[in-house]
């Protein structure tokens, strides 16, 4: 009789307990090579692609899409290959779980939790793979894509695919959906209902739970400042002409990065932690600097870690290099981990300013306004200038009102005579 290996669902990282089930890239007679990914999970930390640990045929899956599995809980049964795969089929349903098996570098399982399994609805929208499963007909396209297809219920097999690769970008998806108007969850919701119940869960459902306890747990205090930020605007301009800027995103966020990071230097309490235990303030030395991100699968705060080393131009390559990884959805818990300050940009949707919730763990939070061009006093004269808001959430542990006010000050100050980012960079 075939020996099946049994896969028992690793340990994502950090402790997690369990993940959710997005998708299978593969289905039960299937043949896989070794760490070819066979599925897509959901953590509370990221989206995580899950390479297969044996090469064979694949004879049973043991969760379905849309459910919660517990680590260390059977995933998937393969039969190594060389062996029967319909000996393998017949033998799978009396075969108990293997003992513990080795895995890939980095994986983990819990002793005893497959009890714990909870069902769940299947996800109203998922982040699936980027290409197309070996054998199967499943459409090319990225994870937004296919998150936002998922959202609108359109099936990506009926998109016409104009991408370099033969993928459906974007702008196809688009296009269809203009042509061929869907609406969401037809199946499942009434046309004349009056409401429409969205499952919350994985990312959304971790940054919901840790968003009420940071706005509960520390005391938040936001103050804001007004800032005519011609200046910066000019030497961005100037900035992106120059042969040290040509091949780089330069954006309004960069500098008020860079700002930020400036500011830090002479108001360090704002790159601090509190310790409930010990009811002390831990001040960071190194800056991992987080950037709130909107991405498919809900709000992220990935950073880039010890930012306060970088020069005005890596910072650049660092913020658009954070900024592509979240959009296409392959942010990792790592770069989630240890942030140490927050910036939210909120201009970016046109918004004036805000009062950001801190990102739990950390003294501070910037929020970041639309740059609008409004009249001004300059020079004792009326004129159209730049203008901005810039708003700080600040933790009252940590910060108090003269700390978290220069700070603030600070930034302000350097954006209005951004030279001081050419000569401290």
């Amino acid at each position: 009789m075939p020996t099946v290996k049994t896969f028992l669902l690793p340990d994502l990282g950090e402790g997690l307990t369990d993940a959710e089930l997005l998708t299978w890239l593969v289905k039960v007679g299937d043949t896989v090579t070794l760490n070819q990914v066979i599925a897509e999970v959901e953590t509370a930390k990221a989206s995580v692609e899950l390479p297969s640990p044996y090469a064979g045929t694949v004879v049973a899956l043991h969760a379905e899409e849309g459910t919660t599995v517990d680590v260390g809980s059977p995933f998937i049964d393969v039969a190594v290959a060389g062996e029967d795969p319909a000996d393998a089929l017949e033998s799978t349903a009396a075969a108990a779980p293997a003992e513990r098996t080795p895995v890939l570098v980095g994986y983990g399982v819990a002793e005893d939790s497959s009890s714990r399994r909870r069902q769940r609805r299947p996800a109203a929208g998922t982040r699936l793979d980027d290409t197309a499963a070996p054998g199967t007909s499943r459409p090319l396209a990225s994870p937004p894509v296919r998150f936002a297809a998922k959202q609108h219920g359109v099936d990506l097999s009926e998109v016409d695919a104009t991408g370099v690769h033969g993928e459906v970008t974007r702008d196809d998806l688009e296009r269809h959906r203009t042509a061929t108007p869907v609406t969401t969850s037809a199946a499942t919701v009434p046309p004349d209902a009056d409401e429409e119940r969205i499952p919350i869960k994985g990312v959304r459902k971790h940054t919901a739970a840790a968003m009420v306890r940071s706005a509960f747990t520390a005391p938040h205090v936001t103050e804001f400042v007004t800032v005519d930020v011609t200046p910066t605007i000019d030497l961005l301009a100037q900035l992106r002409e120059t042969k040290h800027f040509t091949d780089v995103r330069l954006t309004p966020l960069t500098l008020v990065a860079k700002a930020l990071l400036m500011a830090l230097r002479t108001n360090p309490t704002l790159n601090s932690s509190w310790d409930e235990d010990s009811q002390e303030i831990v001040l960071k030395r190194s800056v991992n600097l987080g950037i709130a991100a909107a991405t498919p699968r809900g709000l992220m705060v990935p950073n880039i870690k010890n930012a306060h080393t970088l020069g005005l131009r890596d910072l650049a390559i660092a913020l658009s290099d954070l900024t592509n990884t979240a959009k296409e959805g392959k942010t990792g818990p790592a770069d989630l981990a240890d942030g140490t300050i927050t910036i939210t940009n909120v201009g970016v949707f046109g918004v004036d300013a805000g009062t950001p919730i801190l990102n739990p763990g950390e003294a501070a939070i910037l929020c970041f306004g639309a740059i609008r061009r409004q009249p001004w006093e300059h020079q004792g004269e009326i004129a159209l200038r730049s203008v901005t808001t810039l708003s700080l959430s600040f933790d009252h542990r940590l910060v108090d009102g003269e700390q978290g006010s220069r700070f603030l000050a600070a930034i302000g100050q350097i954006l209005s005579d951004p030279l001081t980012l050419i000569a401290l960079s």
